[in-house]
């Protein structure tokens, strides 16, 4: 295959640099903005543990439905077509959050947003593939940086913006956001026929998807990524009110901590996938991931008001397990078919189970009236993915396992 001789990243391109940009911009920003205003919205609209816990569902929930269906609707619409409508659904969602008169209309707002980032989800590495096949690294890095910014921004204004000008103008404002994304592939779409001949997402070949269900190499990993999905998106449902309720911060300091708690996720990017291809036993990076996980419940638990942010960067540390899931995809596959069935197995379980982190979190806590109980919850899911980091950790292919032991 002939290598793409690399040309200025700018040259001929800069709508679709700036537009890969501004929808990374957008991956986070509904999942991060709600949880610090929690009292605000409250206020008018009662929530429940049952409500916040499904709200904190809905993002691996539909990351995981709308990823599976993106590559059916990119055969047969296009690329830009279909991220110009996923735009749409997000900007429309954000909108419809914002102007919610009940809990169902904030549940609908929320699922059209988080539809549309699901299939954003997908099609941005083609996007990257089509557009800058010379550039993928530094575009990988650039809007990986954009989907970390992405994540602790919204918490750090939320309170503020609502403080000033109310809960709904703090949820809406993302659709902002949207508009800047949308621009660029508009105007793509209108200057060029760009749905010709795009680079679409693969689907796995069915043999290789049938010895994923069969293999430990797939399941091991399916658990760790798991284990990321269901303690992030509980912590982002749940940390702010855990930190007013029990460690005395105001909604705005715990805003910011749930800032801090993303921006963790930052530097694990970055330095996990290149100490994976390095290590000779990974299986020490998730058993890392899995300590920085317990140590900030146990501190979260017992001494809650003493040094949070302290405790707050360690459970932020525990997540450095998702970029490693993802990086160990292509270590334990030797083909680019078979990584492509590991992937999608991996981040459909992985999501799926996920959705359980925010829900089950939220129902403990409604049930037992305090936050032990439900950190313990996730401290036995972080252990969880400690015995399959042993497998993980052991240096064996999908193409080389037998379909009946895996």
């Amino acid at each position: 295959m002939t290598v793409p001789s690399a040309r200025p990243l700018w040259a001929g391109r800069t709508l679709a640099l700036l537009g890969i940009l501004f929808v990374a911009a957008n991956l986070r920003t509904a999942v991060a903005a709600l949880s610090p205003i929690v009292p605000e919205i409250g206020a008018d609209i009662p929530l429940s543990a049952a409500a916040l816990g499904v709200l904190g569902m809905l993002p691996p929930v539909c990351f995981a439905v709308f990823g599976i269906f993106s590559p059916v609707f990119t055969r047969r619409f296009g690329l830009e077509a279909v991220l110009i409508v996923a735009l749409g659904a997000i900007l429309v969602g954000h909108v419809l959050r914002g102007a919610a008169g009940g809990l169902p209309w904030l549940l609908i707002g929320s699922a059209v947003t988080f539809a549309g980032l699901g299939v954003v989800n997908v099609l941005l590495p083609p996007l990257v593939k089509k557009y800058f096949p010379d550039r993928v690294g530094l575009m990988t890095t650039l809007y990986a940086t954009m989907l970390s910014i992405s994540a602790f921004v919204p918490p750090l204004v939320a309170v503020p913006v609502a403080e000033a000008a109310g809960w709904r103008v703090s949820l809406a404002m993302w659709a902002i956001v949207g508009l800047v994304a949308l621009a660029p592939w508009v105007a793509l779409a209108i200057c060029h026929r760009t749905g010709e001949k795009s680079e679409l997402p693969e689907e796995a070949e069915p043999a290789l998807i049938g010895k994923v269900w069969h293999s430990s190499i797939g399941w091991s990993l399916a658990i760790v990524f798991a284990v990321s999905s269901i303690n992030a998106y509980a912590m982002f449902a749940w940390l702010p009110m855990l930190l007013t309720d029990s460690a005395e911060q105001t909604p705005a300091q715990a805003g910011a901590l749930l800032a801090l708690y993303a921006a963790m996720g930052f530097p694990a990017g970055l330095l996990v996938p290149v100490l994976a291809v390095r290590m000779k036993h990974v299986g020490i990076l998730v058993y890392l991931g899995v300590a920085c996980f317990v140590a900030g419940y146990l501190g979260l638990l017992i001494a809650p008001a003493a040094l949070p942010w302290l405790w707050v960067v360690l459970a932020g540390c525990g997540p450095l397990v998702f970029p490693l899931s993802l990086v160990l995809i292509n270590l334990r596959t030797r083909t680019h078919a078979g990584a492509v069935a590991l992937s999608g197995f991996v981040q459909g379980v992985g999501y799926t189970l996920g959705a359980l982190g925010p829900l089950v979190f939220g129902l403990l806590h409604d049930a037992t009236g305090g936050w032990g109980v439900p950190l313990g919850f996730l401290v036995a899911t972080a252990l969880t993915a400690a015995l399959a980091g042993a497998i993980v950790a052991r240096p064996r292919m999908l193409e080389d396992a037998s379909s009946a032991k895996g």
